[in-house]
C-alpha cells in the first residue's frame, strides 16, 4: 500500500523551517550584539548621540548589551519551545514511512528532539541565570561565573550546530526517500 506523499512533503517543509529557524535565530542573536558597537561607533540619530554623550560610552554600551542579552534570552526560550513543536510535527509526519532509511531518519529526528530537550531543560535555564548574574558586573578581573557562562554557551552552540547538521542530513535522507518513491506504509 502506498502512502500519500503529502505528509512527506509536509515533513520536508517543517524540517526546513526547523533548520532555517535555527540559522535565523543564531544570526539575530549575533547581530543584536554587533549592532551595539555599530551604533556606538557612529550614532545616526542626534537623540541617541546625546544619550551616549550624557551617559558615557561605557555605560551606554552596558545598557545596550543588557537589552540585547534580554532579547536574545527571550528569543532562545521561545525558539526552544517552537522547536519542540516542529520536531514533534516532523516526527509524526514521517512515522508511517517504512524502509531501513526511514527508520534511521526517525532515530535522527528523535536525536534532534533530544538535543532540544537538553537545551530547553538543562542548558538554557543555566545560561539565563548565570547571564543575568553577570549583567553589569565589572569584567576586570572577570568573575568566575563568566567562565561557566562561556562553557555553557559553547555547549549550547555545539549542540545547535550538531542538531542543525543532523537536520540537513535528515532533509537529504527525506529527499532520497521521496525521489525513490518510498512512500509505502506497511
Amino acid at each position: 500500500m502506498y502512502r500519500s506523499p503529502v505528509k512527506t512533503y509536509a515533513a520536508t517543509f517543517c524540517l526546513g523551517i526547523w533548520v532555517m529557524g535555527t540559522v535565523c535565530v543564531s544570526i539575530v542573536a549575533m547581530q543584536n550584539f554587533y549592532t551595539i558597537d555599530r551604533l556606538l561607533d557612529g550614532p545616526s540619530h542626534p537623540e541617541f548621540a546625546a544619550f551616549v554623550d550624557s551617559a558615557g560610552r561605557e555605560e551606554a554600551r552596558n545598557v545596550l548589551r543588557y537589552l540585547s542579552s534580554e532579547l536574545n534570552r527571550l528569543f532562545f526560550q521561545l525558539w526552544n519551545v517552537a522547536q519542540l513543536g516542529l520536531g514533534g510535527a516532523v516526527l509524526w509526519l514521517v512515522w508511517g514511512l517504512r524502509s531501513p532509511a526511514a527508520v534511521r531518519l526517525r532515530w535522527m529526528l528523535l536525536a534532534m528532539l533530544a538535543v532540544v530537550v537538553v537545551l530547553t531543560v538543562a542548558i538554557t535555564p543555566q545560561i539565563l541565570a548565570i547571564g543575568r548574574s553577570i549583567d553589569f558586573v565589572p569584567r576586570d578581573p572577570p568573575p568566575p561565573a563568566v567562565g561557566t557562562f562561556g562553557v555553557l554557551h559553547a555547549a549550547y552552540t555545539l549542540l545547535e550546530l550538531a542538531k542543525c547538521g543532523a537536520g540537513i542530513a535528515a532533509a537529504l535522507w527525506l529527499g532520497r526517500l521521496m525521489s525513490a518513491g518510498r512512500h509505502r506504509v506497511q
